[in-house]
């Protein structure tokens, strides 16, 4: 009989081999898993932004200038009593538009008459003075040439005939005095416009001079509207002229559109009439005036009014529509695009304001594009799907640069220069 002898066996060393298997397996899973982290997915490529493109050009472009405004008549008188009386009655509704040699008031008549009566009657008596003066100058002449008479005597009878003819001169300058005195009691507008309320009421006493006044009539077609220009616009007008950066008409024939308080334009046009030549010592500014036709009676004296003045040109000038300009934290920008289509930022100094656009100073080249829809979702280097924009409409003079004032000889404005410069690229303003 073989007797085996029996080993024991360490505790667990038999399960070895299936316990490492598994801690390997777990491992290689951890990895795979962390391999698997680490790479990230790709992310689907951003679609082309839809813009609105523009080609810069230059062009001329009729400007309008724009100013507050007051109106004046263009004609107004001081009704005044000529002679002092009574007040019989005012003739006229206060504030309404009066005819030349329309009656107004009417003053106590009777003492003017009488005055007139006495002067009449002087010069009767004159007159027949006269007449005897004449009657004894004629007999008087033959008497003294055949020595009946003496020198003296036909002298005395000339002078006699020549002082009666100086008193019937005088009194005949006496009879017109009265019957003007009289015709002062009849007090008629010496022109066609709206008259003022009165200042005298009937059966009031009036005199000649200040308490002779009566109302004032106001002529209100054509009228005048007046607006001031400043030393500093008037020169600034001037260099820009001079650098072919601003354009007048020619004889300064610029027409004049005036609009109301409420929008509405008086249908009227009217023309600069007058450029005061020096400057007022209290406003630091002349004097412009238009005179316009005021066939609809809108304007009244003194009213407050924008002026248009139209006929300035800004040649070979250089618009971009507003939208397209952005504004960074220091300046202006715009979107340029270069010739791979990708967009890039650049700072420009802009002019005044036309209608929805906006005069390019400087910054930007001729021929070059930009972004004018969509620009605020534009970035640096993003590719664009471009479609080109209709350029800036033809302006018919109707669009109001911002800050205006009318010619360096006759009128003002507050434009900014026209010039495009060189490229100016810039990061993000």
């Amino acid at each position: 009989m073989i007797t085996r002898s029996f080993r024991p066996t360490r505790p667990g060393f038999g399960r070895l081999p299936s316990r490492l298997g598994l801690r390997i397996a777990c491992l290689a899973g951890g990895l795979a898993l962390l391999a698997g982290c680490d790479e990230k997915p790709v992310a689907p490529a951003r679609p082309p932004i839809e813009v609105t493109a523009m080609t810069l050009a230059a062009r001329d472009t009729p400007v309008t200038l724009e100013f507050v405004a007051q109106t004046e008549s263009s004609r107004e008188v001081e009704i005044r009593a000529r002679v002092a009386g009574f007040l019989d009655k005012r003739l006229y509704n206060e504030g309404e538009l009066v005819k030349a040699g329309q009656v107004l008031f009417q003053m106590d008549r009777k003492p003017f008459e009488a005055a007139l009566q006495s002067a009449q009657g002087q010069l009767a008596q004159q007159q027949a003075l006269l007449e005897m003066a004449r009657a004894d100058l004629v007999r008087v002449r033959p008497l003294v040439k055949i020595g009946a008479l003496s020198k003296k005597s036909l002298d005395d009878a000339i002078g006699n005939e020549r002082q009666a003819q100086a008193a019937v001169l005088s009194a005949e300058g006496l009879v017109r005095t009265a019957q003007i005195n009289l015709g002062y009691t009849t007090i008629a507008s010496p022109l066609t416009g709206v008259s003022s309320f009165a200042k005298q009421q009937d059966g009031s006493y009036v005199t000649p001079g200040e308490a002779g006044l009566l109302t004032y009539v106001s002529q209100v077609d054509p009228m005048y509207v007046n607006f001031s220009l400043s030393e500093n616009e008037m020169l600034k007008y001037r260099n820009e002229i001079a650098a072919n950066q601003l354009r007048f008409p020619p004889n300064n024939a610029f027409e004049v559109e005036v609009v109301l308080a409420d929008g509405s334009v008086v249908p009227d046009r009217g023309r600069l009439s007058f450029a005061d030549f020096s400057f007022s010592e209290s406003t630091g500014t002349f004097l412009i005036r238009a005179e316009l036709a005021n066939s609809k009676g809108l304007l009244r004296p003194g009213q407050f009014v924008r002026a248009h003045v139209k006929g300035a040109i800004r040649p070979n000038a250089v618009l971009v529509p507003q939208r397209a300009v952005l504004q960074g934290p220091r300046s202006h920008y715009v979107w340029v695009i270069d010739n791979d289509g990708k967009p890039e930022q650049r700072v420009v100094e802009m002019g005044d304001w036309h209608g929805d656009d906006w005069f390019v100073s400087q910054g930007l080249r001729l021929g070059e594009r930009i972004v004018v829809d969509g620009a605020i979702r534009v970035a640096p280097g993003l590719q664009l799907k471009i479609v080109e924009a209709s350029p800036p409409a033809e302006s018919a003079g109707d669009a109001s640069d911002s800050q205006s004032p009318v010619a360096a000889e006759a009128l003002p404005s507050q434009q900014e220069r026209m010039k495009v410069g060189p490229s100016d690229k810039g990061s993000a303003p």
